[in-house]
């Protein structure tokens, strides 16, 4: 019984509350249950130090959850997620993508869409004509839009690479 009180106390309780938090944010979109995960913390240090009430560690709990939220969520997700350079959406840029060679890797079906290869990396891709392109195919890049790539068939003769 004297195990059970030493794993009772609130500042082990509120560290373990806040640990499951923030693993949970590796599983949860949003990045938002991590700030939670470090109020919990903060009330863990602070029932460390001091004796509060259950009532009070939870407007502890609330406060300093949602002020963390409030004040460092845009700069931690920058930190994190990254900026994008200079403001301009990723699909404005398509130099590196128009006119390029790559390989089916996955049948790209005209509705369900596909999978390609470029530079090493898969891509999702999907088809400008009615007809499906088979694995193994060359297809010519034409556009994109987010990480899809929208491609066509290789022209048998002459094009880029």
């Amino acid at each position: 019984m004297e195990v059970l009180k030493d794993w009772l106390k609130p500042e082990l309780i509120w560290f373990l509350i806040g640990l499951v938090l923030m693993l949970l944010e590796f599983v949860l979109p949003g990045f938002i249950i991590f700030f939670f995960g470090v109020g919990a913390w903060v009330v863990a240090l602070i029932c460390l130090f001091a004796n509060v009430s259950i009532n009070v560690q939870l407007i502890l709990f609330l406060v300093a959850s949602v002020l963390l939220l409030v004040s460092l969520r845009r700069w931690m997700r920058g930190v994190f997620v990254g900026r994008k350079k200079y403001g301009r959406p990723s699909d404005d840029d398509l130099s590196e993508f128009l006119g390029k060679k790559a390989v089916v890797t996955r049948r790209i079906d005209p509705v369900m869409g596909g999978k390609v290869e470029l530079h090493g990396t898969s891509w999702n891709a999907e088809t400008d004509g009615d007809e499906p392109v088979e694995e193994g195919n060359p297809v010519e890049i034409t556009g994109k839009h987010g990480l899809t790539l929208k491609v066509k068939k290789y022209p048998a003769k002459g094009g880029n690479e």
